[in-house]
């Protein structure tokens, strides 16, 4: 609860209490050692894969990590350089402030799920291609369809524009509940953590984007 506070504090907004929400149950249920297995077939077919030529210039790939069924998932572009080092999703800085993020938000990083829209660093932390994209899209969407998450967080505008099909910027985007997939799963846009660590005096607009994505987690788990 201190990190929360210090965090919101920095910001210059008031602390927020969460009221306890029970969950309800989402999708249809599914046998747990089916789900284990999806998940390791999954895991070896990403560790292994060639699909586009990132694969040439990767440390190791960058597949995901946290809860398996979680009621939140986040999405954000690619890794960079301490990610591809790692083998982990947010782990440099903005990773640090991802953290901070979710804690204000009252989603702990350990209660949610966390992937990027490519599962391997494009070269100098360049924009993904169109290409590498594509080649790793089926692999995200079959990780939402196992966490089957009752919202999605993209964060930054590659996530959000390709998980989106748009090409709209980030802060058209921002403040609106859209549906992905067949699910309908919804999904909020805000910025990424990086881009607060260039523009810090945007990390109130972040903060309206996490206490609406907040209400409406609350609001999907009734």
């Amino acid at each position: 609860m201190r990190a929360r506070e210090a965090y919101l504090q920095a910001l210059g907004v008031d602390v927020w209490v969460p009221r306890a929400v029970t969950p309800a149950p989402q999708g249809e249920p599914q046998d747990e050692s089916q789900d284990a297995s999806r998940w390791q077939v999954l895991q070896a077919q990403v560790r292994e894969c060639t699909r586009c030529s990132l694969c040439q210039t990767r440390t190791q790939t960058v597949f995901g990590v946290g809860q398996q069924r979680a009621d939140l998932m986040v999405i954000g572009e690619a890794p960079g350089q301490d990610e591809d080092e790692q083998g982990e999703p947010f782990v440099g800085r903005a990773g640090q402030l991802l953290n901070s993020m979710l804690r204000a938000m009252g989603n702990p990083r350990e209660t949610v799920y966390i992937a990027n829209i490519l599962k391997c660093r494009p070269p100098s932390n360049r924009n993904p291609s169109p290409t590498e994209v594509a080649s790793c899209l089926p692999y995200l969407q079959q990780q939402i369809d196992l966490v089957q998450p009752r919202l999605i967080l993209a964060v930054g505008g590659i996530a959000a524009q390709n998980l989106l099909a748009t090409d709209v910027p980030v802060g058209r985007l921002r403040g609106q509940v859209h549906r992905l997939g067949e699910r309908a799963t919804p999904l909020i846009v805000t910025y990424h953590p990086a881009y607060l660590l260039r523009s810090p005096g945007e990390k109130r607009k972040v903060w309206t984007d996490l206490k609406f994505a907040r209400a409406e987690l609350a609001r999907a788990s009734r």
